[in-house]
This record gives C-alpha cells, structure tokens and sequence, in this order.
C-alpha cells in the first residue's frame, strides 16, 4: 500500500475584538471588511518602508552637504589667514 500524502487546507480566520473567527463565519460584507483591512495594513507596512528609506536617503543627503559646507567653510578660513 502506497503512502498517500494528504493536503489539508486551513480555514483563514480573522481577529475581532479578540474573538478568533473563521471566514466561513462571515457574511459577504464582514469579508469584505476583513479584505480591505488586510489590503490596507500591506499598503501601511510597504508606504513605510518607503518613508523609512526616503528618510535614510535625506540623512545621508544632509550629511553630505554639511560635510562639503564644512570643507569650503575650511579653505575659506586657511586662505584668509
């Protein structure tokens, strides 16, 4: 007798105030609900890391050109003495 490998799927379930539900629970508009939450947190999470990188970006921008400010301030400053 050959092993037969069995896939079992899991039910999606959603939190609500707690209270663990399955999808089969829900009604057509709750699912609808749940769906839009779910897009909306990916969308969150990925703006996110968008802002987080932009703000890396921005700091190593301002970094730069308050070294080079730095460094013309110098030569400025050595001409003159």
């Amino acid at each position: 007798m050959k092993n037969k490998e069995t896939v079992k799927e899991e039910e999606n379930s959603v939190t609500i105030n707690g209270t663990e539900m399955k999808e089969s629970q829900l009604n057509q508009d709750q699912k609808y609900f749940a769906s839009q939450i779910q897009e909306a947190r990916i969308k969150r999470t990925q703006l996110k890391r968008r802002l987080d990188r932009n703000t890396a970006v921005i700091n190593a921008f301002e970094s730069a050109l308050t070294e080079s400010t730095k460094k013309v301030a110098e030569e400025i400053l050595s001409e003159e003495e």
